[in-house]
């Protein structure tokens, strides 16, 4: 009677997965022609970062770092650098000299956007991220920023023209590639 029994219920078994199988051969296709059709994300979907600017084009990063402690993975790097009056990049004191972001490293957690006192780290909705090289996914403050007038400005004149930016150190994960 065991021999039997355990035939019966491999069958029943089979015959219930099989049951799935057919009700999934006759559900709706979800196919989506990639690239030319988007699919449509989830509203709380995290995907590339961004760092926003204030309405007067100021950046909004102050350099505190608090996404970078925050960062599970080490994926962000932040060199401080101090505003002067001359040059003004952020409403603060401070600001982001150097902000890159290892997306190859990153885990898309959404840490970083929630330890930013002034929300200037925002993950979107772009998903699209792809690369040659590693170095390609080496996000720099250039790449994450949105695009604004060009800074430094001056306090007294905070629309003023594009000025010369000094270039900027690379990281510790770039010494290793």
């Amino acid at each position: 009677m065991g021999i039997i029994r355990d035939t019966l219920n491999g069958a029943g078994a089979l015959i219930r997965g099989m049951s799935v199988t057919l009700g999934e051969l006759f559900a709706k296709k979800t196919t989506v022609q990639y690239p030319e059709e988007k699919i449509v994300v989830s509203p709380r979907f995290r995907g590339r970062h961004v760092l926003q600017r204030h309405k007067n084009g100021l950046e909004r990063c102050i350099g505190c770092a608090l996404c970078a402690a925050a960062c599970p993975a080490q994926a962000i790097y932040v060199e401080a650098a101090e505003n002067t009056p001359q040059a003004r990049f952020s409403p603060g004191e401070r600001y982001a000299k150097v902000y890159e972001i290892n997306m190859i490293r990153c885990i898309f957690c959404g840490f970083c956007e929630e330890a930013c006192p002034t929300e200037a780290v925002v993950l979107k909705h772009q998903y699209e991220l792809s690369g040659f090289d590693r170095k390609s996914f080496i996000y720099t403050k250039e790449m994450l920023i949105v695009p604004g007038p060009d800074l430094p400005m001056k306090d007294t004149d905070i629309r003023s023209g594009p000025k010369q930016r000094s270039n900027t150190p690379t990281s510790d994960w770039r010494k290793n590639m």
